[in-house]
């Protein structure tokens, strides 16, 4: 347990030291968002009713543009064959790994979504909705990027295979984020079972993910 927390804080800090990555992802979800209402025109309840989907695909792409390093820096420097010698599994390290990306990236996606929503015409009382939703379904938008940037390593332009590989298993939390968010735009339904299949979807995507990824890892590193 000491070890994931000490590889945790590690990968968290180098995060937010290099910043690069994480501004890109920031960058990208606040230019998309942006642009919607310029290309849409001014119906604003068009806009209301295409919110949640505008917002849930934005995310996702911006979360997908720093997974690539999830596991590709420590590849190329040498970490990586060091962690795999060391007290931690390779599933451990995968699921640290994909944990730190969610931290750096998810989260500060997640904060931002409701702010973006205002641009949108989004209603102010389904920013809490919009919120549990994005919270309860970006932990699997991290753990299956770690699928994608572990299949993809020590690849030439691996972005796009990542996303070649991981935007159709995006599919049902995409459509469980969208539906919880737009009962509060269209109308009267229940938040909570949406909200519990992206809990489940996430729950899965951290017990299962980790083992494929460890798997891809180990054959790049052969």
């Amino acid at each position: 347990m000491k070890a994931a927390l000490v590889l945790l804080r590690r990968d968290i800090k180098l995060a937010w030291r290099e910043g690069g990555a994480i501004g890109v992802a920031l960058g990208f979800y606040l230019v998309v968002i942006a642009m919607m209402p310029l290309g849409l025109g001014p119906d604003l309840n068009l806009l209301s009713r295409i919110a949640p989907g505008i917002l849930w695909v934005a995310l996702l792409l911006a979360a997908l543009l720093s997974a690539g390093r999830i596991f590709a820096n420590d590849y190329e420097d040498g970490s990586l064959d060091v962690l795999t010698t060391g007290p931690l599994p390779l599933p451990a390290v995968a699921a640290t790994k994909c944990l730190a990306h969610w931290l750096t990236t998810g989260i500060p996606l997640v904060l931002l979504g409701p702010f973006l929503g205002l641009l949108l015409n989004l209603p102010i009382g389904t920013s809490l909705s919009l919120v549990l939703a994005m919270l309860a379904g970006t932990p699997a938008v991290s753990f299956i990027a770690g699928i994608g940037a572990s299949l993809t390593l020590g690849l030439r332009r691996s972005g796009l295979l990542i996303a070649l590989l991981v935007l159709p298993l995006y599919v049902p939390v995409l459509i469980f984020g969208v539906a919880a968010v737009t009962p509060y735009v269209t109308g009267p339904r229940s938040l909570w079972a949406p909200l519990l299949m992206l809990a489940a979807l996430s729950l899965a995507a951290i017990v299962l993910a980790p083992f494929a990824a460890a798997a891809a890892v180990r054959n790049a590193l052969r």
